[in-house]
């Protein structure tokens, strides 16, 4: 696959946590799955099922991090500062004097909660490539807004 996952060192580290956490859930899961599934019951109980089909959401999360981590190429974080990658901290300026400053990161580490946007995020992807003073316009459900870039870091 030529195209690269690219984290932060944080993100790659946070995403190697999930998959150990859904290691773990899985072994628990087989081990619940094997006692509840006795051989001389004649059919499968409500239990049983519901855990398999857990088990089935486990393994599922468990591939697509998997596959995700082996495609991943760590990104140092320092962006070249002269124009948005990911890796960079952008503060731009929202319509007059707001201002706001957001980590652009890969979609796999993406949280609005503490300002790290996708690359892959309406606002991440009109931001990449960019410039300081360079203004994008993104189409939001309260209609276009325009981003003013302020610096890169």
């Amino acid at each position: 696959m030529s195209h690269k996952n690219l984290l932060t060192q944080e993100g790659y580290d946070s995403l190697v946590e999930q998959l150990n956490e859904l290691k773990i859930r899985q072994e628990h899961l087989i081990t619940q799955i094997e006692e509840v599934a006795q051989p001389d019951e004649s059919g499968e109980d409500g239990l049983a099922t519901q855990l398999k089909e857990e088990l089935e959401v486990i393994n599922e999360k468990i591939d697509n991090l998997e596959n995700a981590l082996e495609d991943a190429k760590i990104i140092s974080g320092d962006c070249k500062r002269d124009q948005v990658e990911i890796g960079c901290k952008v503060k731009i300026k929202i319509s007059g004097n707001l201002t706001k400053e957001f980590n652009i990161v890969n979609h796999l580490e993406a949280d609005p909660i503490v300002n790290k946007i996708s690359d892959q995020s309406p606002l991440g992807v009109a931001l990449l490539g960019k410039k300081i003073n360079d203004e994008v316009e993104v189409n939001a459900p309260a209609g276009k807004i325009t981003y003013k870039i302020v610096s890169i870091k």
